[in-house]
């Protein structure tokens, strides 16, 4: 296989994207409102990609998405990614993100101080921002500060985080708002 593939699967919270190249996985796309557009973002982003059929790498990788959506715990911390055009801060920043257990959290700036950079809360944010991998590099789990979840860069910003994070249990630990009663009875986002 030569250049970028892509392909959309059915999750628990909608039909979400995964483009990848021969380096490894290039970007999830977490669902859109419909089908078509989570496509469209995906090209948007790689117009060269073509539709194929993923390769064993990368359905291990569509697996194990699949089931974190489904509330299993699963690890995807050794699914290779394609970080080729991605800066080394923000690389370093996914790598400690990766390393956040299911169901726990952390602030930007306890991400900053493991990166022994502890001024660097923005470059921690801004990375956050524009991770390419959703759910494999567990960006949900960064927090602004401790029960804040916003800051979120995703296609529905908090409702996503919130949704992602009460999926792996994370929510359990804070007092329940109405926000949160009316998120564990929201229906899967449609898809197609």
């Amino acid at each position: 296989m030569a250049g970028l593939g892509y392909t959309t699967f059915d999750t628990a919270v909608g039909r979400c994207g995964i483009a990848w190249s021969e380096a490894g996985i290039a970007r999830v796309q977490l669902p859109e409102a419909r089908e078509l557009e989570t496509r469209r973002r995906l090209l948007q982003q790689y117009p060269e990609a073509r539709e194929w059929r993923p390769p064993a790498d990368v359905q291990t990788a569509i697996d194990g998405i699949v089931a974190a959506l489904n509330g299993k715990a699963v690890d995807l911390s050794d699914i290779t990614l394609d970080t080729y055009d991605i800066p080394e801060f923000n690389c370093r920043v996914y790598e400690a993100i990766r390393r956040i257990p299911r169901g726990e959290t952390r602030t930007y700036a306890d991400i900053a101080i493991h990166l022994y950079v502890s001024g660097a809360i923005n470059a921690v944010s801004n990375a956050v921002a524009r991770n390419p991998f959703a759910i494999i590099v567990p960006c949900h789990r960064a927090l602004v500060t401790i029960g804040q979840t916003s800051g979120f860069a995703g296609n529905a910003g908090i409702v996503t985080k919130s949704r992602l994070l009460s999926i792996e249990g994370a929510l359990s630990g804070r007092a329940t708002n109405l926000f949160d009663a009316l998120l564990s009875v929201a229906p899967p986002r449609p898809q197609g």
